[in-house]
């Protein structure tokens, strides 16, 4: 389900640093009832390449932006992603 208004959240890196990312999207596959996000950096400059950031992620608490992201690990997990990102993509180019 692609959002509707811009969204950010802020991702800490493995030292501890904060950075600031724009969500793209978000998705749930019914099969493995597991939830998915993708950003790209906030700060990314005009011109410069789009690198895409997928998790999986899971809500924590009542609130909507308390959530627990996890990296994806298993080549399966990765082309499945791959494979929605393809089409949410192109469904935004047409």
């Amino acid at each position: 389900m692609a959002l509707e208004k811009e969204e950010r959240i802020v991702i800490p890196d493995e030292n501890g640093e904060e950075h600031l990312f724009e969500v793209l999207f978000t998705f749930d596959v019914e099969q493995t009832e597991q939830s998915y996000i993708a950003v790209i950096p906030a700060e990314q400059k005009e011109g410069d390449e789009v690198e895409v950031f997928a998790f999986r992620y899971e809500e924590k608490g009542n609130e909507e932006d308390d959530l627990a992201l996890y990296q994806i690990e298993s080549d399966e997990e990765w082309e499945m992603v791959e494979e929605m990102l393809n089409t949410l993509t192109d469904e935004d180019l047409t």
